[in-house]
């Protein structure tokens, strides 16, 4: 994601950014490698990275969709994987859809671990191959 930097926006370090956010300074370097945050135009000042003020803007945006369960590649769409004039509501919305879908299906799979889980709480067997005889026979006549 690209930021125009004004002439007025103040500039401040990448520690400076870090501390105000609550993140390591690695993260924000990562983000800023993977595109989702930019650096002012001067980019570095005395060889350090310098940030203005609109970083916290993509911060916030990064942490929201995290938040939502958006991957970073999904965030990346999210924030530039749409058409210039696309409004921000759209946007959530189509990724939104899509991440439902994605949401539905582990809830659906994290139910079917629970009952599994709720089962195995139920086992008196005394070895694991007892556990798994059915399971065993029907690989057994598969071949």
């Amino acid at each position: 994601m690209t930021q125009a930097a004004g002439p007025s926006l103040p500039r401040l370090t990448i520690g400076t950014v870090a501390k105000r956010v609550g993140l390591r300074v690695s993260a924000i370097r990562y983000y800023e490698s993977v595109g989702l945050i930019a650096t002012a135009p001067a980019r570095r000042a005395g060889g350090r990275r310098m940030y203005d003020e609109r970083v916290f803007a993509s911060i916030a945006i990064l942490q929201l969709a995290q938040n939502a369960g958006f991957t970073l590649a999904e965030t990346r769409a999210l924030m530039s994987g749409f058409a210039g004039p696309t409004p921000a509501s759209a946007r959530w919305q189509t990724m939104a859809r899509r991440k439902l879908v994605d949401i539905e299906e582990r809830i659906e799979k994290a139910q079917h671990m629970k009952a599994l889980l709720e089962r195995l709480l139920q086992c008196r067997c005394d070895t694991l191959e007892q556990c798994v005889r059915t399971r065993t026979e029907a690989l057994r006549a598969a071949m």
